[in-house]
């Protein structure tokens, strides 16, 4: 939920805007002066900030001065009478969004600055992700031989728009190999649009991949553009695709032979120029001989098919993908001198890493929060015994070994349904599928 500071010396102000704001989903909260705002922005981070100018105690100058100091990424409003509209403009000049003049106009004239406000704030955030994201596609570690060959083979099809099938891990960077691709594609001034399969439920993925029109079902209130319609001139990504129940598979083979599609509940053709990059931690081909899996679509997808090696086999990438990853870590919690002590080295390439990169991160980023001064010690690191993350080989049948081996992961991960099924190498709705099939 996105959160409001509210800052007016009147309360009349505060409560009605108040009153506005929660009406549209926000938490908001209210200050009545400077000194009482900038106490609770050294509390607690917010999206928007809304204050008067002439207050007691601190000013609503002397305020936003704070605020873009402290919280920089927060939007900022600022509420002025007739008289001190020169100052407000000075205040937008100094990076306030909008002002608002008092006494307040409407609801709807307040309603539609937040809305702008928090959008910019939303498209601001969206777009320093996408930046983060592409960096990270671009510094792909690759000095062991295995990922090199990977790396040639990503210049060899990203210039083509061959559709690509990434296999591999769950953790490996699946999603970072699909990003490379379409940088270094003719697609790369175009959106890059990733929809993970296992993480919607059936019902809703059809919505998401190909849109729905007003009225199609439900709670659909307006017409809803799809992600094939959002990567129009850039590239589709679709992890674990295995997870596609056969109707859809149906209608993905039609899009990539037709490129053409229509939304759920339209008549309307749409026609689309994407490019298909999808990734799967899955056994294909054991799906299709289960009949799980559409032969066809299989080799629609898989028109240059890619293994991303596991970290484990990627020795040599280790070390520097740690370093790497502690530098990019460092940057984000302000401690830019961060190292690895010559023990932390040798525990790091004794552990088994079952979790891939992801696993690397996670226990990187949480020596990085525990450590006091710039060395990282084994104390930090909080690794698991190698043994922990292996699967039960007690005797049974076949259910009962894959009961109790899903009962033992979630009991690992502190029953975080999606870590589980990271860590078990299935997707997530499969796993949802077994906690109910056997009751846990």
């Amino acid at each position: 939920m996105e959160r409001v500071l509210v800052v007016d010396d009147e309360e009349g102000i505060r409560a009605f805007i108040q009153e506005v704001l929660e009406d549209l989903g926000l938490r908001v909260v209210q200050a009545e002066d400077g000194k009482r705002a900038a106490d609770l922005l050294a509390q607690e981070s917010y999206h928007l900030l809304i204050t008067d100018l002439k207050m007691p105690k601190m000013g609503g100058m002397e305020l936003l001065r704070l605020a873009k100091r402290e919280q920089p990424e927060m939007e900022v409003m600022v509420l002025t009478a007739h008289a001190t509209v020169d100052t407000a403009i000075e205040a937008m000049k100094m990076g306030a969004f909008d002002y608002l003049e008092k006494p307040l106009s409407s609801p709807d004239a307040l309603r539609l600055v937040v809305d702008r406000a928090l959008e910019r704030r939303r498209l601001r955030q969206e777009r320093q992700r996408r930046t983060d994201q592409d960096e990270k596609a671009m510094s792909l570690v690759a000095r062991d031989p295995g990922m090199q060959t990977l790396m040639t083979q990503i210049a060899k099809v990203a210039p083509t728009d061959a559709s690509v099938l990434i296999n591999g891990e769950s953790g490996t960077g699946k999603e970072l190999v699909a990003r490379r691709i379409h940088l270094e594609s003719r697609r790369a001034d175009g959106p890059f649009v990733a929809v993970n399969c296992a993480a919607l439920t059936e019902q809703l993925l059809e919505s998401e991949l190909f849109g729905h029109e007003k009225g199609a079902f439900t709670g659909a209130v307006a017409a809803k553009k799809g992600r094939f319609e959002l990567a129009d001139s850039g590239t589709l990504f679709l992890d674990e695709v295995a997870e596609l129940r056969p109707d859809l598979q149906a209608k993905l083979l039609r899009v990539l032979e037709e490129r053409r599609f229509e939304r759920v509940g339209g008549v309307r053709t749409i026609d689309v120029d994407i490019r298909l990059v999808a990734a799967t931690n899955r056994d294909l081909a054991a799906r299709m001989d289960q009949g799980l899996f559409r032969v066809d679509l299989y080799h629609r997808l898989a028109v240059f098919p890619l293994s991303l090696p596991p970290l484990s086999a990627r020795p040599a990438d280790l070390m520097p993908l740690a370093e790497h990853l502690l530098a990019r870590i460092g940057r984000q919690l302000g401690k830019r001198k961060l190292s690895l002590s010559a023990e932390v080295e040798v525990l790091l390439k004794a552990h088994s890493w079952p979790g891939n990169v992801r696993e690397l991160h996670n226990v990187l980023e949480r020596a990085a929060i525990l450590v006091d001064g710039t060395e990282i010690g084994p104390e930090n690191l909080g690794l698991a015994p190698a043994k922990s993350s292996a699967l039960p080989t007690t005797g049974g049948t076949l259910k009962e070994i894959e009961r109790q081996a899903i009962s033992q992961a979630l009991a690992e991960v502190g029953g975080h349904r999606k870590h589980a099924a990271e860590k078990l190498g299935i997707g997530l709705r499969t796993l949802y599928e077994k906690i109910k099939e056997y009751k846990l």
